[in-house]
């Protein structure tokens, strides 16, 4: 995976107040710790971190961070939005070596088409769009490609079954599904307004007529005792 390097300015100021005159000015406030360092704030320009996380590796980007005249390899660790606008507010970097393995998550991308399913009416649902994997900085994947072309009905795809590329390895549940298939939910139709309404007549011309029954089978008293 390729670096990519970025300037970052020392000496920001603390607090709420500096970090709005670093936004203002186009910059995002961060943090740099990790390895046992002490954390290290620090600022960088908008721009080239966005292009700098705007490429195939995403937020796994390696970053060549330029402090105080050091190169020190990096990731993102954790990126702070705004609820409304989702502009970034804070950026934490987390300070890596090459040489040993840490834990990213990757994005998981489908492939194929899944003629099998669709030809039965159903419907692929996706359970998880990335997956949590370990390995050394320059052996993490940009993505991580999952084949539904020979998916069929009823069939899923589980944690176990997504092929890693050497030196990758993940701790989830190998059973934890991924994707499954459904068929789609059927939805009983109300019946029509002509029809509700024939119904309805019917129903009270029926009520009617028992009504009328009733009234004429009990309309005549038993004659009195002695009468007649």
């Amino acid at each position: 995976m390729a670096e990519i390097i970025l300037q970052t300015e020392t000496g920001r100021g603390l607090g709420s107040g500096p970090a709005r005159r670093l936004r203002a000015e186009g910059k995002v406030p961060g943090v740099v710790y990790g390895q046992g360092a002490d954390p290290i704030a620090v600022a960088v320009e908008w721009r080239p971190f966005r292009a700098a996380l705007s490429g195939e590796a995403g937020l796994n980007a390696l970053l060549d961070l330029q402090i105080d005249g050091e190169t020190k390899l990096a990731i993102v660790k954790d990126l702070q939005r705004h609820p409304v606008t989702g502009n970034v507010l804070h950026v934490d970097f987390l300070l890596i070596s090459r040489d040993v393995a840490i834990s990213v998550d990757v994005p998981l991308v489908l492939e194929g088409e899944p003629t099998l399913v669709l030809r039965e009416g159903g419907l692929i649902e996706t359970l998880a769009t990335s997956l949590t994997i370990t390995a050394k900085p320059a052996d993490i994947p940009n993505e991580l490609q999952i084949d539904v072309t020979e998916l069929e009905l009823g069939a899923s795809i589980r944690v176990g079954d997504i092929k890693l590329p050497p030196g990758v390895t993940t701790d989830v549940d190998p059973e934890e599904p991924v994707i499954i298939t459904t068929l789609p939910a059927v939805v009983e139709e109300p019946a029509a307004e002509g029809e509700e309404g024939q119904a309805g007549e019917e129903g009270e011309a029926a009520e009617a007529a028992g009504g009328e029954e009733a009234a004429g089978g009990g309309g005549e008293e038993p004659a009195a005792d002695g009468e007649g």
